[in-house]
């Protein structure tokens, strides 16, 4: 698929378009995954590998269970993208039935700065895994049911549009909006710049070939953004959209200062110089209210996380903090949607649940440690308020339930699993460096994740 921006492609480019597949069948090392099985171990037996619990030993290898996915695909954009954010569409809610579309927004980062690319995706004509046949049934089947097979497999293919623009220097975070019928991307690049982005031709071009091909003849030049921050004065990684005032935006740097954005008539915002201060060192990650349209939480290298109030003058609107939230570096948080929690994700590979409620104690009313190296991600489920997913650096993405309570005395001879915390639904495998994850907001359980390796799309039987 030829990549706007350029008249003729690069080779990696080339092949984005290309490289959108199903798993189903795959079986290597490095892209197996999921509730996953070892093969060659002392009996010779296939048995579950539990990731965090228990070490591969010499001569096993992963392999994917088919049977604990309903979907799964993957696909690589040539440059790896180590933050997207997903774009709402018109098809409809609670989306469950085959075949499913998502519209994805994502930034690469490139080995130059010359080379990378704001990317929409539209994925399409994805179709859940399918049982593996016995080898009997195989063996029955007629030359005709094989050909009616083949073309049954051609029609399941997944699709993949890719509109891409060139950027200057390496995309840090993408988050998007809609302002009534305008799509907006804000992008945090390594130029030390916040750049808002209209999103409009890269989505009527991913819809519409002859639009597709327009776009390519006019992105010749690198897009101008529509509105630019350059106050921050350094590179940064922290930021959000507001999803209760259209426009509203809070970036944070690695200077420890944060930035809210007030939206204006024409297309523009005003910030107030004033930075909000209260952290001591790089602010990670940002998260407003679900509920309330001025309170927004922050995260820092600091070990912190602290709750601000945009009523209050920048000065003295950190109206809570949680000093010593994680043992190090705070990386990630995630608003619940539905209960006053909060979830952050830590250097020490934790995984703790804050209670707004009970904040000012400073002590978490979950914590959990399961996976082995820094968390990169986290996100709560966007309608299951006891429901979320982690990423680590450890290559695994963990999905949790917190209404599951311990089975007691009789979890006892589990073996392996018996050490796993009981709200553990599933670890998935695969990808080499998970940097960020997020529930498809449409389709039911659906998770996308990123890494340098690329993305997977995925639904497990557990969610």
């Amino acid at each position: 698929m030829s990549a706007p921006g350029g008249g003729t492609p690069s080779e990696a480019e080339r092949e984005a378009g290309d490289e959108f597949e199903e798993m189903e069948g795959s079986g290597s090392d490095e892209e197996s995954m999921g509730e996953e099985e070892e093969e060659g171990g002392q009996d010779g037996e296939a048995r579950v590998f539990i990731p965090g619990v228990e070490a591969l030993q010499p001569g096993e290898h992963l392999e994917m269970d088919q049977s604990a996915y309903r979907l799964y695909h993957e696909c690589q954009t040539g440059a790896p993208c180590l933050s997207f954010d997903v774009l709402r569409d018109d098809l409809g809610e609670n989306r469950e039935q085959p075949p499913l579309s998502m519209l994805l927004c994502a930034g690469t980062q490139a080995e130059t700065a010359q080379a990378n690319r704001l990317l929409v995706m539209r994925m399409h004509n994805l179709y859940g895994t399918q049982p593996e046949r016995k080898d009997e049934e195989e063996e029955e089947s007629s030359e005709e049911e094989e050909e009616e097979e083949e073309e049954e497999g051609e029609s399941r293919k997944p699709q993949l549009e890719l509109a891409m623009v060139p950027h200057y220097g390496g995309i840090n975070r993408v988050r998007v909006t809609q302002i009534g019928e305008l799509p907006l991307a804000a992008v945090w690049s390594e130029k030390g710049q916040v750049e808002i982005f209209d999103l409009r031709p890269q989505l009527k071009a991913v819809h519409s070939s002859a639009a597709m091909a327009t776009f390519i003849q006019q992105q010749q030049q690198k897009a101008a953004p529509i509105f630019s921050f350059g106050g921050h004065m350094t590179e940064g990684f922290a930021i959000d959209w507001s999803p209760r005032v259209p426009g509203r935006l809070v970036s944070g740097d690695c200077k420890k200062n944060i930035h809210v954005w007030e939206p204006r008539e024409g297309g523009t915002w005003h910030i107030d110089q004033r930075p909000f201060t209260g952290h001591t060192h790089s602010v990670e990650d940002l998260q407003w209210s679900p509920t309330e349209d001025t309170v927004f939480a922050s995260c820092s290298v600091d070990a912190s996380i602290r709750v601000w109030d945009v009523r209050a003058a920048p000065a003295k609107a950190c109206m809570l903090t949680a000093g010593q939230a994680h043992g190090s570096d705070v990386n990630v948080l995630s608003w619940n949607r539905r209960e006053p929690f909060l979830l952050s994700g830590g250097d020490d590979g934790l995984l703790r649940v804050w209670d707004l409620r009970q904040f000012r104690s400073g002590l978490p009313v979950a914590s959990f440690k399961q996976h082995c190296a820094p968390i990169t991600s986290v996100q709560w489920h966007p309608s299951d308020p006891s429901v979320f997913a982690a990423a680590g650096a450890d290559d695994v993405v963990s999905q949790w339930d917190l209404s599951v309570e311990a089975c007691g005395p009789g979890a006892e001879g589990a073996g392996a699993a018996a050490t796993l915390p009981p709200q553990v639904l599933f670890l998935h495998q695969g990808q080499t460096e998970v940097k960020e994850l997020h529930w498809h907001p449409q389709n039911t359980g659906v998770l996308v994740s990123t890494a340098l390796s690329g993305f997977n799309i995925f639904r497990t039987i557990s969610v």
